[in-house]
């Protein structure tokens, strides 16, 4: 008898059976070329008559014209599976960074966000410097070393 006063003294409880999608949520999809009385019979939307009409064109088929992918040239040379890409700073860069000078290594580097850490550097000669700094890094382009070393800096190879 508890339950028949359910509505009349407190909330209704919503239940897990009673929940339903919103009207017009839930749209059936279309079913084409399935007998006259629906909806596509017949040709089932394709028109009549024709390779559409009869199964699927390959993609990239253009109609009996040259395909684009045979009109291009093929692709010349190769990629180098054994090239070393480094992560370039230049030392206007360093300059900015490390303006007392010092000891800059790749983990300072990377505590600055200037690099990645375990990728290979390499510092590139774009900028001045004014200040000694002993850097060390995976590699050195000629400019960067000469502007170094006049800077009264050192450069070593790691």
């Amino acid at each position: 008898m508890a339950d028949t006063n359910e509505g009349q003294n407190g909330p209704d409880i919503v239940k897990l059976h009673d929940l339903r999608p919103a009207a017009g949520s839930k749209k059936t999809k279309l079913r084409y070329g399935r007998g006259e009385g629906g909806k596509g019979g017949k040709t089932a939307t394709r028109g009549t008559k024709g390779t559409k009409a009869r199964y699927q064109v390959p993609a990239g088929f253009e109609g009996g014209q040259l395909p684009l992918h045979m009109r291009l040239p093929k692709l010349r040379g190769f990629k180098n599976p054994f090239r070393t890409e480094y992560q370039v700073v230049n030392l206007d860069k360093l300059a900015q960074h490390f303006p007392n000078g010092g000891e800059v290594t790749v983990d300072s580097l990377v505590e600055r966000g200037l690099v990645r850490k375990n990728q290979p550097v390499k510092i590139l000669g774009t900028g001045e410097i004014s200040v000694a700094l002993n850097i060390t890094a995976d590699a050195f382009s000629k400019s960067a070393v000469e502007k170094i070393n006049a800077a009264g800096g050192s450069t070593t190879a790691r």
